[in-house]
């Protein structure tokens, strides 16, 4: 019984744990976290932005400053998330989304039966343009993840309060990238043999432009791909998921940065390419050695070995024999003389 309760009492740890919050929705802000903002230029109702990745595990919110860029606020680490690195497919997959989405006001759900949840917008028109399905992928807390991003009740109370407060200062819609790991030199060479690795370097490009103006991309689809930041040539021209992409081109600021930023990049993933190329082989090798039988000695290192002394095999030597009252072992031992060869005698002489 005792360990039954006790079990009941972890799984409640994940879980509803704090329902004697009055109204989860209207929770507000730790004063705290208010106050971080206040010193970083931040306003409470100013619009947010997040990022999701898998492999660290992490949720980030950043915020707008009075000039437009965006800094980080606070991260979260992530209770859990399901299925591996790489984007959902299809329904019933388990598998947990990649990719850029758009978070409304209406997606927000203040009755969840996770504590609190957001709907990410899976499948977006990326995502349909591929022909892919999921429904009800959400941010959410319980702890409890099929498909989805699970956090803690006690997180999702301010991850769910920085989007309350940023719909409430005017922004209609707010930003979710979601990544298999921090897009650099390093990961990417890790991965460069995945399936995914293509469609990780497309959305790559939405990651590094963010990082170089700290500002969320503006992300359209066409030709059934991402592209990030591009503005049409033509005055009205639209991106259509399934059509060709119209002509259109990056800021010429930003095409100078991200030239820059890709120069370096370059050298950093081939830097990392060969080094983890060297790590393993030498993790290789090392495999081997401890998987190899040991090696036999050859002809020649048994030539050269040392002979083994030779072991002599003791005689023995017969217990005395008494005789007529003189002991056998009182008669001094004389070698015995050597065996002489038998003369033939001449028959003259023996007649």
């Amino acid at each position: 019984m005792i360990a039954v309760s006790g079990m009941a009492v972890a799984l409640a740890g994940c879980q509803d744990v704090l329902e004697s919050v009055d109204n989860k929705a209207e929770y507000p802000l730790p004063k705290k976290v208010v106050n971080k903002m206040k010193a970083h230029d931040q306003r409470t109702r100013a619009p947010i932005m997040m990022r999701i990745f898998k492999q660290e595990g992490m949720l980030e919110v950043w915020k707008a400053k009075s000039n437009g860029r965006y800094a980080l606020v606070k991260e979260y680490e992530i209770c859990k998330w399901s299925g591996k690195l790489g984007p959902k497919f299809k329904e019933g997959d388990r598998q947990a989304p990649e990719g850029y989405y758009d978070i409304r006001a209406h997606q927000m759900n203040p009755k969840s039966s996770y504590y609190l949840s957001f709907n990410m917008g899976f499948p977006n028109r990326y995502d349909r343009s591929h022909g892919r399905t999921g429904s009800n992928l959400m941010v959410h807390g319980a702890c409890s993840s099929a498909g989805c991003y699970s956090m803690t009740d006690e997180q999702v109370l301010e991850i769910y309060a920085f989007a309350r407060e940023a719909f409430r200062g005017g922004q209609t819609s707010f930003q979710v990238q979601a990544y298999p790991f921090r897009m650099n030199a390093e990961n990417m060479a890790k991965h460069r043999d995945s399936e995914h690795f293509d469609y990780w370097q497309m959305i790559k490009v939405g990651y590094d432009h963010f990082e170089l103006t700290k500002r969320p991309p503006k992300v359209d689809v066409c030709d059934r791909g991402y592209v990030f930041n591009q503005i049409p040539e033509e005055n009205g021209a639209q991106f259509h998921a399934q059509r060709a992409c119209p002509p259109s081109a990056t800021p010429r600021s930003l095409q100078l940065a991200y030239a820059s930023l890709s120069k370096k990049y370059d050298a950093a993933f081939a830097k990392a390419v060969k080094a983890d190329e060297k790590s393993k082989r030498k993790q290789a090798k090392k495999q081997l050695l401890v998987a190899a039988p040991a090696p036999e000695q050859s002809d020649r290192q048994q030539a050269l070995a040392p002979a083994s002394p030779a072991v002599s095999t003791p005689v023995p030597i017969a217990a005395p024999i008494i005789t007529d009252g003189v002991s056998t072992a009182s008669i001094e031992q004389k070698p015995l003389p050597a065996a002489q060869p038998t003369k033939k005698k001449s028959w003259w002489k023996v007649w």
